[in-house]
């Protein structure tokens, strides 16, 4: 049973980093119809600025909260530069190929000035692990899944309640109809990159304590939240949450009884599988377009 629990509790905090960053993806695909395949290694950078700042003395808090803002900056940059010239038709894709390129470019500055060896953030959340149902489990692990469904409602009521969050709604129902309501689309879609860009950090930075950060940790993470995104319907962001934990869990399950090898392997083959008996996504929406 103690097993069992252990590994439920930490493909749940697996599935909090998926989940928090497909979050992310939604985010700039409602903005844009686009997104940010550096976004793992966005994730990567909050965690390893995080880390570089502390080293450095800064205190704890204030190295999270310059890491978060380096990366939205980062991320804005990346929306400006390498998204928004490449994504002026419907179905362009070359953003696809210029961030993913981006993102390579990041890892590897990444490896050079900080070195290729992880090192860990500094928490009393990831001290002493808390023992439930047998299993042990850091409070800084369970902050992740709690980080991800919080998320959730906060967008909910981001997109209810301000300006900018229906102004976002506004870019995601209709662009041409925004724009001309006074909307400046551009500017929404920048935003929105800058804000998933600081969520992605944010994730970085929380699991920091508990696995070592380093530059190589963002790019399969990232490849599987996009995958969590596209299977969930990358416009319902209650469905990424859902999608994300669970795959966390099945991985976790997956590598306990069979093997680390076989995570991958199985993990993906599911994802093709889901795309095929549901092409919108299990949670998507099919977008009808009136000619």
């Amino acid at each position: 049973m103690g097993e069992i629990v252990q590994y439920l509790l930490n493909g749940l905090t697996l599935g909090g980093i998926y989940a928090l960053l497909a979050l992310g993806l939604y985010i700039m695909w409602e903005a844009s119809k686009a997104a940010n395949f550096t976004h793992g290694d966005i994730y990567m950078l909050g965690a390893v600025v995080a880390v570089v700042l502390t080293e450095r003395g800064l205190p704890l808090f204030v190295s999270i909260i310059a890491s978060v803002a380096i990366a939205a900056v980062v991320g804005a940059l990346i929306e400006r530069f390498f998204v928004r010239p490449f994504n002026t038709e419907p179905h362009s894709i070359g953003w696809m190929l210029t961030t993913i390129a981006v993102g390579m470019m990041i890892e590897s500055a990444a490896t050079q000035t900080y070195g290729s060896l992880g090192r860990q953030l500094p928490s009393v959340l990831a001290e002493k692990p808390i023992r439930l149902g047998g299993a042990g489990v850091y409070a800084q692990e369970l902050l992740l899944p709690i980080a991800a469904i919080a998320t959730m409602f906060g967008l909910q009521v981001f997109y209810r309640r301000t300006r900018l969050g229906r102004a976002m709604r506004a870019v995601a129902a209709d662009r041409m109809a925004a724009g001309l309501m006074g909307i400046d689309s551009n500017l929404v879609a920048l935003i929105a990159f800058a804000l998933a860009a600081g969520i992605g950090a944010l994730t970085g930075i929380l699991i920091a304590p508990v696995l070592p950060a380093l530059p190589t940790m963002g790019a399969l993470t990232g490849l599987k939240a996009f995958g969590v995104a596209i299977v969930a319907g990358i416009s319902s962001a209650r469905g990424v949450v859902i999608v994300g934990l669970a795959y966390g869990v099945m991985e976790k399950f997956i590598e306990g009884y069979l093997s680390t090898g076989a995570r991958d392997a199985l993990g993906f083959s599911l994802v093709i599988l889901a795309l095929l008996v549901f092409p919108q996504g299990i949670f998507g929406r099919g977008e009808v377009k009136k000619v």
